[in-house]
């Protein structure tokens, strides 16, 4: 089902405002000492809901899921900062209750990646079998 002017809007100026509060403002230590990049926002049909999907960047030597887990955890502990903001900035008499959900969508094409690398590589199609 197709998404209505409103919600694409609100969307958008959702994923404006977490994006500029990570960047500038916030002071959850599990957000602020991270690269984290907003991919995108889904509102659902009566705006009480938004999904807000992240992707944390994970350096070599870390643990993925720890990262992930730890992320989460900020979000949801800063969640009322969020909240208050986007009533705000866009004055909503009711802010959607934010969920937020780590993007996999980037370690899933990796993996597709590596599958496709090692059907074409001859050496590597051992690996498979």
């Amino acid at each position: 089902m197709a998404k209505n002017y409103r919600q694409g809007r609100l969307s958008e100026e959702i994923k404006k405002t977490i994006s500029e509060l990570l960047v500038n403002g916030i002071k959850e230590p599990r957000l602020k000492n991270r690269i984290i990049t907003v991919s995108g926002v889904d509102v659902t049909n009566d705006n009480s809901y938004a999904y807000i999907y992240v992707v944390p960047f994970v350096l070599d030597g870390e643990d993925r899921e720890k990262v992930y887990e730890e992320v989460l955890d900020g979000f949801n502990r800063a969640n009322g900062i969020f909240r208050n903001k986007i009533s705000k900035d866009y004055r909503l008499h009711h802010a959607p209750e934010l969920i937020f959900k780590i993007d996999k969508s980037e370690d899933y094409g990796r993996h597709i990646d590596e599958l496709l690398e090692g059907i074409n590589n001859p050496e590597r199609k051992e690996e498979f079998n």
